[in-house]
Formats: structure tokens, C-alpha cells, sequence
């Protein structure tokens, strides 16, 4: 019988989610798939789910508050190369701090830009593109994002 009813690809099955979020520094209780890609300065708090396949670019700085869902094939980005590619090389890449506060659900496939903070409790609808920060308990999804009525 297979564990949790579920079947994984072998690199889930043979790397505990505990032991990679303890080694990269996060929070107690926290677990990221041995599918995530994580670089530069990020700082987890406790009790956070992070999903597979998702990206958690710290190059700018990123912190992830505690008891957090962070769903499949989420990026939170803290830098971009917009300036670097449309002027050829000469404009340097942009780095600015992303955060996401405590107790925050971020549906799947969403994509945060650098620089945006989300407040505590939060809720990101799938597919969004957030590239602006929104107060606590705001409830927002779309392209780009906006708050829900």
C-alpha cells in the first residue's frame, strides 16, 4: 500500500521535505519538495507548506511568514532582468525585497514579482500575477491582480 494513498516521482520519495527545509535554515515544521528551486537570501518561517515545482528567488531578499501554503508551480521572484535585456546588457538586473506575510494561502501557478508584500492571511486565487503589494486579509486573483469584491 502506498504512503498517503499517493504516488510521487522517486527524487519526492527518497528526500524528506523536513530535512531540505531544515538544511536551507527555515522554520520548525516547515517542508519544501525536493522539486523546488530555491536561491539567494530566503527566510521561511514555521508550520510552511511549500508544493513542487515552485521557485523562491531570495536574490533581493525574500522572507515567507509562518503556517503558510505555498501551492504547486508558485514563483516569487525578487529580482528581474526587464531593464538588463531591452537595453542589450548596459542596465543592470533589479533586485528589491519580496514578503509574504504569516498565514497566507498562494494558489497554484501564481507568479509574484519583486518588490511586492502581501500582509498576513492573505489569499492568492490560481494563476494570478501579483506585481503590487496588498494590505492583511486581502483576497485577490487575476492578471494582474486586484483585490476581490
Amino acid at each position: 500500500m502506498r504512503l498517503h494513498n499517493r504516488v510521487l516521482p522517486s527524487n519526492e520519495l527518497l528526500n524528506d521535505r523536513w530535512e531540505k527545509a531544515k538544511y536551507l535554515g527555515f522554520g520548525e515544521g516547515t517542508s519544501i519538495y525536493d522539486s523546488a528551486t530555491v536561491f539567494g537570501k530566503v527566510m521561511v518561517g514555521k508550520d510552511t507548506w511549500i508544493g513542487p515545482f515552485t521557485i523562491l528567488d531570495g536574490s533581493g531578499g525574500l522572507s515567507i511568514g509562518d503556517t503558510c501554503s505555498i501551492s504547486t508551480g508558485v514563483q516569487i521572484y525578487s529580482h528581474d532582468s526587464v531593464k538588463w535585456a531591452v537595453s542589450g546588457g548596459k542596465e543592470k538586473y533589479e533586485y528589491e525585497a519580496t514578503s509574504i506575510g504569516n498565514r497566507c494561502y498562494i494558489g497554484p501557478n501564481v507568479i509574484i514579482a519583486k518588490g511586492c508584500t502581501l500582509g498576513d492571511g492573505c489569499i492568492v486565487g490560481a494563476n494570478s500575477f501579483v506585481n503590487k503589494s496588498f494590505p492583511a486579509g486581502s483576497k485577490i486573483a487575476g492578471n494582474p491582480a486586484r483585490i476581490l469584491e
